[in-house]
């Protein structure tokens, strides 16, 4: 049977030699049947997150005129403020306005890959607005960085791997991203009026984190996080106090030969008249020069090392207990087409999710996103009309699954 709820895991336990063990144990149950998890006394102080909370809440307040002079189409980063709609997931608008923040890098030179422009000064608001907000969320980002390499060094000991296993993947001075999000309701979009059905709002459609890890703060007290089960069903994934939601990404499953499960995950607009919800999910970076030959190099030497047979089976024991694997979101972390790197992924799915910076930044490789996108629709269509049961000589409808990308 899938799982329904989500586990619990306390991580002071993992700190203490008499209680790791377990810990361990729950995690690998964790990361092999559910791909989600909360984590209770991560270490980050109190104070300090209700300063990241508040801080955050109190930048959406900001004079429109002052969001967008950090507007994220300002530079080819992706990082910086995104109106309301201005990002796409699954071919669908999400209905959030949020800031991309990261770890302070300099600016690309011209003898560096293109997706160095990825590594760049964080467009901070401005501090005669805002004078506390840089300060508490970069001392936020540094401390949540320590958190998720030790998180990770966890997961490697949970599935039978050395701690270092995921090292090398780490660089000296690495990149972590961050975002604070607000969805407002659906009454406060215009998609809901007295006297109307309530209605599924996206705030962000179904997808796969790209990486290793990330762990989400929930500010406010709404429902609206959903992630889906083996069977295809949605569970709620409601605020707990005192955790994070951290949710294990592709890059983790690729590397770990499917141990680890990447979980598709959605949040839905809040209900007419409950207000904005407000999140702050962190993304744990990874080396983007990584080449996806060396990773699935196992033989040579490459990626984190064989997982151990027996936690292999493991996993292939709850697969084939749950009828296999139903998922409305195709795997994409894998080496073929145009990326050779981490790098040149990531670029092309962040020029995918935001195409107004990819028109003023990236319009070459935009216009060969769309032109993939075409192709892969067209030949969608042909597919499914090839395989429509015909009744009388008309196809019949109704019945047929969607197919739905991720960014």
């Amino acid at each position: 049977m899938s799982f329904d709820t989500i586990p619990i895991l306390d991580l002071s336990q993992a700190k203490d030699p008499s209680t790791k063990p377990k810990f361990l144990d729950e995690l690998r149950h964790a990361l092999l049947e559910v791909g989600f998890l909360y984590l209770k006394n991560v270490g980050i102080p109190e104070e300090l997150t209700q300063k990241v909370i508040e801080e955050g809440v109190a930048f959406f307040d900001l004079p429109m005129e002052e969001k967008l002079k950090i507007e994220m189409k300002n530079a080819p980063s992706f990082l910086g403020y995104s109106r309301l709609d201005a990002e796409i997931t699954a071919h669908t608008i999400d209905h959030r306005e949020q800031i991309d923040l990261s770890t302070d890098h300099a600016v690309r030179t011209p003898d560096q890959p293109l997706y160095r422009n990825l590594f760049a000064p964080t467009q901070w608001p401005p501090p005669a607005y805002l004078p506390e907000f840089k300060p508490v969320y970069s001392e936020y980002i540094t401390l949540m960085g320590e958190i998720s390499i030790f998180f990770t060094s966890l997961i490697a000991e949970a599935i039978g791997l050395p701690a270092t296993a995921f090292n090398k993947y780490f660089d000296a001075d690495q990149q972590h991203k961050l975002k604070i999000v607000k969805y407002p309701d659906l009454k406060e979009l215009g998609l809901w009026k007295e006297g109307d059905e309530v209605k599924e709002g996206q705030g962000v459609g179904p997808h796969k984190d790209s990486m290793f890890t990330s762990y989400l703060l929930q500010v406010t007290k709404h429902n609206g996080l959903q992630v889906q089960n083996l069977r295809g069903e949605w569970i709620d994934c409601p605020p707990i106090d005192g955790t994070l939601v951290v949710a294990i990404g592709q890059g983790m499953e690729a590397l770990t030969q499917g141990v680890c499960m990447s979980t598709t995950h959605r949040v839905l607009s809040p209900a007419p008249g409950s207000g904005a919800r407000f999140s702050v999910p962190f993304f744990q970076g990874v080396s983007l020069d990584a080449e996806f030959d060396e990773l699935n190099d196992l033989e040579g030497g490459g990626g984190v090392g064989r997982v151990p047979e027996e936690v292999r089976e493991m996993r292939r024991r709850i697969v084939e207990r749950n009828g296999g694997r139903l998922d409305d979101v195709e795997f994409t972390f894998r080496s073929g087409g145009s990326a050779r790197t981490l790098g040149e992924a990531t670029l092309r799915n962040r020029i995918k999710s935001h195409p107004d910076v990819g028109e003023r930044w990236y319009p070459e490789i935009l216009a060969e996103i769309r032109a993939q996108q075409k192709k892969e629709r067209e030949e969608g269509d042909r597919k499914k009309a090839a395989f429509e049961p015909q009744q009388n000589g008309a196809p019949l409808t109704g019945g047929l699954g969607q197919v739905v990308e991720a960014h």
